[in-house]
């Protein structure tokens, strides 16, 4: 199973779209599975329950501090993971991809985590 199925499946069972991608990295990175979960927690429904960030690029974002922050600055990857995100998904705000905020959706859950699991893979 690819990484991004197993993030898919994590939040088939149970986790939200945040913690799926964390605990998909769980092996990579140096915090255990409840830690991650915690970590992902508040972030089911994108920022602000649909109201911004999407929770998977947010978890992305997260595993790439964890996992590459060597203590050099590592805003350009941010900033070029974000875009990419963007141009596979159509938007990074939440309420956008699902088609909350007035138009038709963008990208569902389970593209948006894939997404954002090739794009830390590629990164």
């Amino acid at each position: 199973m690819t990484r991004q199925e197993k993030a898919v499946e994590l939040k088939h069972n149970g986790n939200n779209c945040a913690q799926a991608v964390l605990l998909a990295f769980e092996d990579k990175l140096p915090l255990d599975e409840a830690t991650l979960k915690g970590l992902g927690s508040a972030f089911g429904c994108g920022m602000g329950a649909f109201d911004a960030t999407c929770g998977a690029l947010c978890a992305a974002q997260m595993v790439e501090g964890l996992s590459i922050y060597n203590g050099r600055p590592i805003l350009a990857d941010a900033k070029l993971l974000h875009s990419d995100f963007v141009t596979l998904c159509g938007s990074a705000d939440c309420g956008e991809l699902k088609g909350l905020k007035g138009g038709r959706m963008l990208c569902a859950c389970d593209d948006c985590i894939r997404n954002a699991v090739a794009l830390v893979e590629e990164g």
